[in-house]
Protein backbone atom coordinates (compact mmCIF):
# COMPACT_ATOMS: atom_id res chain seq x y z
CA UNK A 1 0.00 0.00 0.00
CA UNK A 2 1.07 3.35 -1.15
CA UNK A 3 0.04 6.55 1.18
CA UNK A 4 0.76 10.33 0.19
CA UNK A 5 1.45 11.13 3.87
CA UNK A 6 5.46 11.24 4.08
CA UNK A 7 4.99 11.25 8.04
CA UNK A 8 5.21 7.25 8.37
CA UNK A 9 6.74 5.65 11.55
CA UNK A 10 7.50 2.11 11.47
CA UNK A 11 6.92 0.36 15.14
CA UNK A 12 6.01 -2.57 17.53
CA UNK A 13 2.52 -2.60 19.07
CA UNK A 14 3.35 -2.56 22.91
CA UNK A 15 -0.16 -1.74 24.47
CA UNK A 16 -3.76 -1.65 23.30
CA UNK A 17 -6.34 0.08 25.82
CA UNK A 18 -9.68 -0.89 24.63
CA UNK A 19 -12.84 0.75 25.57
CA UNK A 20 -16.58 0.48 24.50
CA UNK A 21 -15.97 2.51 21.64
CA UNK A 22 -12.53 3.52 20.68
CA UNK A 23 -9.17 1.50 22.03
CA UNK A 24 -5.37 3.54 21.99
CA UNK A 25 -2.74 1.71 20.70
CA UNK A 26 1.02 2.37 21.60
CA UNK A 27 3.77 1.85 19.13
CA UNK A 28 7.22 1.80 20.07
CA UNK A 29 9.23 3.27 17.50
CA UNK A 30 12.85 2.98 18.36
CA UNK A 31 15.19 5.09 20.43
CA UNK A 32 13.24 4.93 23.52
CA UNK A 33 9.96 6.31 21.93
CA UNK A 34 6.43 5.12 21.48
CA UNK A 35 3.61 7.27 19.93
CA UNK A 36 0.06 6.47 20.65
CA UNK A 37 -3.05 6.88 18.92
CA UNK A 38 -7.16 6.74 19.45
CA UNK A 39 -8.62 4.76 16.81
CA UNK A 40 -12.21 2.82 17.04
CA UNK A 41 -12.16 -0.53 18.14
CA UNK A 42 -14.04 -1.42 14.73
CA UNK A 43 -10.75 -0.74 13.14
CA UNK A 44 -8.37 -2.17 15.71
CA UNK A 45 -10.26 -5.82 15.10
CA UNK A 46 -10.26 -5.01 11.09
CA UNK A 47 -6.82 -4.62 11.30
CA UNK A 48 -6.10 -7.71 13.38
CA UNK A 49 -4.13 -5.34 16.01
CA UNK A 50 -2.23 -7.46 18.52
CA UNK A 51 0.65 -6.62 20.78
CA UNK A 52 4.03 -7.60 19.16
CA UNK A 53 3.02 -7.19 15.72
CA UNK A 54 4.21 -4.72 13.40
CA UNK A 55 2.55 -1.19 12.21
CA UNK A 56 2.83 2.19 10.75
CA UNK A 57 1.86 5.60 12.74
CA UNK A 58 0.69 7.85 9.77
CA UNK A 59 1.06 11.03 10.41
CA UNK A 60 -1.18 13.64 8.13
CA UNK A 61 -1.95 17.23 9.23
CA UNK A 62 -2.10 20.63 7.75
CA UNK A 63 -0.21 22.05 10.76
CA UNK A 64 2.21 20.98 13.86
CA UNK A 65 2.41 23.04 17.32
CA UNK A 66 5.59 23.25 18.78
CA UNK A 67 5.76 24.39 22.90
CA UNK A 68 7.95 25.06 25.37
CA UNK A 69 8.40 25.08 28.97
Amino acid sequence: MKLSARNQLKGTIVGIKEGAVNGIVVLDIGGGNKISATISMDSIKELGLAEGKSAYAVVKATSVMIGID
